[in-house]
């Protein structure tokens, strides 16, 4: 016999809430960050062999991909590190309310939108 009614709740009928996707982007922003952190050390090193490895990385990083790529890269970090904030901050025993943990994992998540336009005002020297 089958049994029909999942034991615990299912996909479908799951409803998702702010703290969970702060959650999930949480982690796989964590992987991104770690892969791209290798790739930095690896352009460093190639840079530091020869010079027409650095005009090769950098006529790939001023492409449109390449700037896409920065763009996502630094939201990617500045997510991150406010997520790792609200964590240090409840590894502290605050802001375990319901609503708080709504208003902290908005503030992630807009605070990490702000701060790459934020960043890139001042790339382009408008800030």
């Amino acid at each position: 016999m089958e049994n029909k009614k999942p034991l615990s709740p299912h996909i479908q009928i799951y409803r998702w809430h702010i703290s969970s996707l702060v959650s999930i982007s949480h982690r796989i922003t964590g992987i991104i960050n770690i892969i791209a952190i290798t790739l930095i050390c690896l352009w460093v090193s190639l840079i530091s062999i020869s010079e027409s490895n650095y005009e090769t990385i950098n006529l790939l990083l001023n492409s449109k991909f390449g700037k896409f790529i920065i763009l996502g890269l630094t939201w990617s970090f500045s997510f991150q590190i406010l997520s790792e904030i609200r964590h240090l901050i409840m590894d502290l025993g605050y802001g375990f309310e319901l609503y708080i943990t709504k208003i902290t994992g908005l503030v992630v998540i807009l605070g990490s939108i702000i701060l790459t336009i934020a960043f890139y005002l001042i790339g382009k020297n408008f800030i």
